[in-house]
């Protein structure tokens, strides 16, 4: 089964017929759904308020839309002061300049890279590229992603569209030292991890997103599940986070909420194996340098739109995909866009605008169902 990515152009109506006629494909997605959603009902159902909380984050994040400038200005003065660099980036070509220009200035030819859909929108890795300089995905599912020539397909889990025996062949024809035939998960994650270990220890430069920025203390909090990240915010010198200027919570105590909401949401656990959670720079712990690029790319125009800025409470948790029928078979490829799924329709067309890739085609990825409403 071919698994390379549809070129973005391919309206959504002909991607999607390509990959209905992928049997494997739909077989790994829909099992895949099917696990997360299950154990997603299951978290959820034991959280007596849960409606009440969704609707108390949703207030926290329209307030950040009409607060963001004030937001942005206090954040930038608490981070500056806990010792961190700010960064402003109208868009793409502004962020990966000043992202490459900060690399090149460590003289580093490889950075390691923890999750982040900020850098894949704008294209990070690609600019790194034409800069000689190598961009190591080091969560497991980017990592199969990358070695795979192959762009993700799921907002968190991008190699939601390979089973374990695609896995084992991808590591076999592409990750150096990968031995043996098992496509046992536990041994497939060992040999990921015996592959990043020395690269970790290499690393003088990080680069991060992250799932929100609080402008009372100039924080960055970064939840994942593989210790990647905190590998990747601790070991190298120099940190760079690509941050949506949508990611900031006004304060500390409105944390809370959102760790309660994102991990049942996105992974169906009660709280995130890992949890960091990063204030500027101390002497001897962490990274000696923190950048901080604030990305709009678009984010402020979709503000500025009375009924286009609810997309922008996103958490990107990715329930939407999960379940969405149209998703479950068709794939994130089909999309043409990073952000795929229910809420990647919306957003997408709104950032980059309706004229832009297959932008154009995405009301044709829905059902009108609404069960992305009620996820």
């Amino acid at each position: 089964m071919s698994q390379q990515p549809i070129t973005a152009s391919v309206p959504f109506p002909r991607a999607a017929a390509v990959q209905l006629g992928l049997p494997q494909l739909r077989a790994n997605l829909g099992r895949a759904t099917r696990t997360i959603r299950e154990k997603r009902d299951r978290v959820v159902a034991e959280v007596p308020d849960w409606e009440a909380l969704r609707d108390r984050a949703a207030a926290t994040k329209d307030a950040v839309i009409d607060q963001l400038e004030t937001l942005l200005a206090e954040f930038e003065r608490t981070a500056t002061a806990a010792g961190a660099t700010i960064h402003h980036a109208a868009g793409a070509d502004d962020a990966n300049a000043i992202v490459t220009g900060l690399v090149q200035a460590e003289k580093a030819r490889t950075v390691v890279k923890i999750k982040s859909m900020a850098t894949q929108e704008i294209g990070l890795n690609e600019a790194l590229a034409e800069a000689g300089i190598e961009a190591l995905e080091t969560d497991l599912a980017e990592l199969i992603v990358q070695l795979a020539g192959d762009t993700p397909s799921h907002i968190l889990v991008p190699a939601i569209h390979y089973n374990r025996g695609q896995i084992r062949d991808i590591f076999a024809a592409h990750m150096p030292g990968f031995q043996g035939d098992s496509d046992d998960p536990a041994r497939l994650a060992a040999a990921a991890r015996s592959y990043l270990r020395q690269r970790f220890l290499e690393a003088e430069v990080g680069v991060c997103g992250a799932n929100f920025a609080i402008a009372e203390t100039g924080s960055l909090v970064i939840v994942e599940s593989e210790g990647n990240g905190r590998m990747c915010l601790t070991l190298p010198r120099t940190l760079i986070a690509v941050v949506g200027v949508e990611k900031l919570l006004p304060r500390f105590a409105d944390l809370g909420d959102f760790l309660r909401l994102l991990p049942r949401s996105s992974t169906g656990e009660r709280m995130n194996p890992y949890t960091s959670i990063l204030t500027g720079v101390h002497s001897g712990d962490g990274p000696a340098r923190l950048h901080i690029v604030l990305l709009d790319n678009g984010r402020r125009r979709v503000a500025a739109d009375p009924v286009g800025r609810q997309a922008l409470r996103c958490i990107r948790c990715s329930a939407c995909l999960n379940v969405c029928p149209v998703y479950e078979r068709a794939g994130g490829h089909a999309y043409g866009s990073v952000y795929p799924g229910p809420i990647g329709a919306i957003l997408s067309p709104q950032l980059t605008g309706q004229a832009a890739g297959a932008n154009q085609s995405l009301p044709f990825a829905s059902t009108l169902c609404g069960a992305c409403y009620d996820s």
